[in-house]
């Protein structure tokens, strides 16, 4: 077993100093020397070695010396050596280190003694202690405060010995005097902790004593009390009412720390609104006035927490969260508009918007290097809150289109995508926001962009104006045609529309020639021959975006302007009254569509059209040669209906994502209920009688009830011996976010005394026992619960295992029982989380770490497995319900997790159902981190072939 000390060091144990070479430098009367000596001494006892024929020179020579730094590694050596033998008694060697500490604790210099009195913290020998507790004491009436505040501690640690009682009986009689009397603050804080420790009625009677000086006392001091505050209530909680006045009163405090555990130690005590509030504001004002951004995260977080369980007062301070948008951390401006997006009611509404069009046109004129994601943000928040309250879509939707040509990608997508739900869910905007995108069309450069903005100029282009806008629109953006054409040698061509690229091909012919000196050299002739070949026609700079992005060969938005323009001269057969217009746009729309045909196959480009944009314009051109009315009504009004159909199924999945997280409570018929008007209110402030009502409501709907599942609990109790070895050992397994408790029960199921039973622990992965191992003696069929704490890194798999080992009076050697692993699920730091298509995809396209599964299941329906997989790997399915039904044989979904590191699980599920009606295809697993790749990997191909 590892023996605790305070100084930790890594030394190479490839080359130790020898004992012999250290005992002669102490003996010396180099100091530098002594201090090196000291320190690989240290060292070596650290690393398991003994040196026993050390101690005595140290004694002779160590301890004379007025050094300080060898007096500091003195103590380190004696807190590190054995001072008992193997019965436990105290070696009598010891007493010549009595005497030195006795020596040093009445020292004339100050760190000598302080450093003494803080050694003497960490000693358990009461045999050694004993004779130095009366200089100890002397110490509390030190003129210097140092020496005070250590002497206290040095109290507080012999007072907690298991005789401490009866080595110091009025001890905390000793201390309250002192507390009365001192005036450091330090000092004053030690003493008021170990009243609190070890004499918790004395800090009470003192704190209710002095309850008016509170807000004077120093930072330490109330740090202290109102540990001391959370403590008491959480064991009486009648008693609370006087309390949170105190911490109330401390909310003024000049310290920042003190506030912000205020506020915490308010929200976990009561729930009256009064309460709530003030601990709200305190925390708002923290946000404003701390400048670390680490800081605004955890105030952030704490508000996040308050929003989930005190909503309605927290939407009153909806604009002072707003105001942390001034952070230029993005992760700070993340989390506050996550925080405000669900605070939103119909009376801040409008200010909230307002503020966030303020911010938007900060992102135009500002510099930083993330404005783009910033914007991108502050887009996709808007466009939440016009989705909840379309009365603000007005005021909104014309200033976002100024950004559909933003060089951020991304802005300009959530742009036209909220102009897309906008102008179906908004009638009244329909022509406004037409004629504004077709005046803006050309600025966008983006090829998803345009496809989008494409698709709303062919559906919501209904008068004959807005068709011969949409239609002219088009075709100037497309520029002149053809797209391409062969240039011949000699051909003057004006150089705005054609670009020629003459191309020649060389011959040379080399001879010998004799040079004036007499030498030889190599002269060669060289030829062209220029040939043509077929040009891309770039067009003027004033023709547009469309006709650059076909040029580099994005023959899937050829395909959506082909579409688009079918779509508006369908729409024009019906506005039109006259055949002549209608049939000249039907020949250009032709035109164009066949002229893109051309580009597809011609060899200008290096890749040809692909096969699914090609079928797609030439129905397109088929439509426009033969038009019958079923095939009309599929072009102009199905699609609309699909889109609309789409947008109903989204807000219904958002209601039902919103009730699933309602708190769910449910009253026992037995609960008891308190009518607090009924009660005496004597003596009760206006907060006790708020905090009641909130304790009455949340009895009476439940919200004191857990949900905790006992048949759940019980699953996670694992059995680590047989039932046939000596000792039964079984572990109930709490995991709660970065730690894991193991709470093992042990049974002696012999006749016999078990002497220095030890359940001894390690782990693999990423995980950390905190705690060292303990020996403990167990009584004949009696049992012991042990805790375990282990700290968790990451989401990779881990495993613990370990065994127990004990003693018996019969047999001299030690008992080894190994036991069973521990495997840690990974399914306890995953949750389901939801993220946007094309966030998914960005990641996908950057995450490096996949892990490709083959599907391998008994499960024969496509659904029925995709639920089997989000059910096993507690995910979320990203995909729309309504694209998993149907009977098609194939099925492709996307399923996202987050961890409680904060890491990212993204998961494609592709399945086909083969003809034996078995499935087959893969499940693709991508993660930032190899660990959780493989661990999810793992998990579903154990689970995989289970059924539901």
């Amino acid at each position: 077993m590892e023996k605790s000390c305070t100084l930790l060091v890594h030394f190479d144990k490839g080359t130790p100093a020898i004992a012999n070479e250290i005992k002669e430098a102490l003996e010396g009367n180099d100091v530098p020397a002594k201090i090196d000596a000291m320190k690989k001494a240290v060292m070596l006892l650290l690393n398991g070695e003994t040196l026993p024929q050390l101690f005595i020179t140290i004694v002779r020579y160590v301890l004379p010396s007025e050094d300080h730094t060898i007096q500091k590694l003195l103590l380190l050596y004696l807190e590190i050596i054995d001072k008992t033998d193997s019965k436990g008694r105290v070696l009598p060697e010891m007493i010549l280190i009595c005497q030195n500490l006795r020596n040093n604790l009445q020292h004339p210099n100050e760190y000598i003694r302080g450093v003494t009195l803080r050694f003497l913290c960490r000693l358990n020998e009461t045999e050694i202690i004993e004779p130095l507790i009366p200089s100890v004491l002397q110490n509390l009436e030190h003129r210097h405060p140092y020496i005070r505040r250590n002497a206290i501690l040095a109290v507080m640690s012999i007072y907690k010995l298991p005789q401490g009682e009866q080595l110091l009986i009025d001890a905390p009689e000793m201390i309250e005097k002192v507390l009365s009397t001192e005036q450091d603050q330090s000092a004053k804080r030690d003493a008021f902790l170990m009243l609190f420790t070890c004499a918790q009625d004395r800090a009470i009677n003192y704190l209710l004593t002095h309850v008016d000086r509170v807000s004077e006392w120093g930072e330490l001091l109330q740090m202290v009390v109102l540990e001391l505050i959370r403590k008491v209530c959480r064991t009486n909680q009648n008693e609370k009412g006087k309390y949170i006045t105190i911490i109330i009163s401390l909310l003024n405090a000049p310290s920042t720390a003190v506030i912000y555990e205020c506020a915490g130690t308010l929200v976990s005590l009561s729930s009256a609104p009064t309460a709530i509030r003030a601990a709200a504001t305190t925390y708002c004002q923290l946000l404003l006035s701390q400048s670390d951004n680490n800081v605004k995260l955890i105030v952030l977080h704490q508000l996040n927490e308050l929003k989930s369980s005190h909503r309605d007062i927290m939407v009153e301070m909806i604009m002072d969260v707003l105001r942390a948008l001034s952070s230029p951390n993005l992760d700070i401006r993340r989390n506050t508009l996550d925080i405000v997006l669900e605070l939103i009611t119909p009376r801040n509404i409008n200010e909230v918007v307002l503020t966030l069009k303020k911010e938007v046109v900060k992102t135009q004129s500002g510099e930083l290097e993330k404005n783009g994601e910033y914007r991108q943000m502050l887009i996709q928040a808007i466009h939440s809150c016009a989705v909840k309250f379309p009365e603000v879509a007005s005021t909104v939707v014309h200033m976002l289109m100024d950004f559909l040509g933003d060089s951020n990608v991304g802005s300009a997508v959530d742009v036209i995508i909220f102009v897309r739900e906008i102008i179906e869910t908004n009638p009244k905007l329909r022509v406004s926001i037409i004629t504004r995108l077709l005046d803006t069309f050309y600025q966008i450069r983006a090829a998803r962009v345009c496809s989008c903005a494409l698709w709303i100029i062919g559906e919501y282009c209904l008068s004959l104006s807005e068709v011969e806008s949409g239609i002219a629109t088009i075709k100037q953006c497309l520029g002149e045609l053809p797209f391409y054409s062969v240039s011949e040698e000699g051909e003057d061509t004006d150089s705005s529309k054609k670009v020629q690229q003459v191309n020649s091909i060389t011959v040379s012919s080399k001879r010998p020639a004799v040079l004036a000196d007499g030498t030889y050299a190599t002269q060669s002739a060289a030829s062209e021959t220029s040939f043509s070949l077929p040009t891309l026609v770039q067009g003027s700079l004033a023709s547009g975006n469309l006709r650059s992005l076909l040029l580099t060969g994005d023959f899937f938005l050829g395909a959506v302007v082909a579409c688009t323009l079918t779509k508006l001269i369908l729409r024009l057969e019906e506005v039109q009254p006259s055949k002549v217009e209608v049939n000249r746009a039907s020949t250009q729309a032709l035109l164009i569509m066949v002229s893109m045909l051309q580009l597809g196959q011609s060899p200008v480009l290096l890749h040809p059209i692909d096969s699914d944009s090609y079928d797609r314009i030439v129905l397109c051109i088929r439509l426009l040669c033969n038009t019958g009315d079923d095939i009309r009504k599929i072009w102009l009004q199905s699609c609309r209906q699909s889109f609309v159909e789409m947008l109903k199924e989204k807000k219904s999945q958002e209601e039902k994502e919103i009730k699933s997280k309602a708190l769910i409570s449910h009253a026992q018929p037995d609960d008891l209920i308190d009518f607090y008007h009924l009660k005496s209110r004597k003596g009760m402030s206006q907060l006790e009688l708020e905090d009641e009502v909130q304790d009455d409501l949340k009895r009476a709907t439940g919200e004191f009830v857990k949900d905790g599942n006992d048949a759940n609990k019980l699953n996670r109790i694992l059995q680590l011996t047989g039932f046939s070895d000596p000792v039964y050992a079984e572990a109930y397994v709490t995991v709660h976010h970065y730690d894991i408790i193991l709470d093992v029960m042990v049974i002696n199921r012999t006749k016999e005394t078990l002497q220095n039973l030890c359940l001894e622990l390690a782990t693999m992965g990423d995980l950390k026992l905190v705690d060292r191992p303990q020996n403990y003696t167990l009584a004949p069929e009696s049992s012991k619960q042990i805790k375990a704490n282990i700290k968790v890194s990451s989401t990779e798999t881990g495993v613990i295992f370990g065994n127990i080992v004990y003693e018996t009076s019969n047999v001299h050697e030690r008992t080894v029982i190994v036991l069973n692993d521990i495997h840690v699920d990974i399914m306890d730091y995953i949750s389901p989380a939801v993220c946007s298509d094309v966030a998914f995809r960005t990641m996908w396209a950057e995450f490096e770490w996949e892990n490709k599964v083959a599907v391998n299941t008994v499960i024969q329906d496509e659904k029925e497995f995709i639920d089997h997989i989000i059910k096993s790997t507690n995910m979320k399915c990203l995909t729309a319900l309504s694209a998993l039904d149907g009977e098609c044989g194939f099925l492709a979904a996307n399923l996202y997790a987050k961890s409680v590191f904060g890491e990212d699980a993204l998961v494609n599920v592709s399945i086909e159902k083969q003809v034996d009606g078995k499935l087959s295809g893969y499940i693709r697993i991508r993660s930032k981190t190899q660990g959780i790749a493989l661990s999810l990997g793992d998990k579903i191909t154990l689970k995989q072939k289970g059924g539901i």
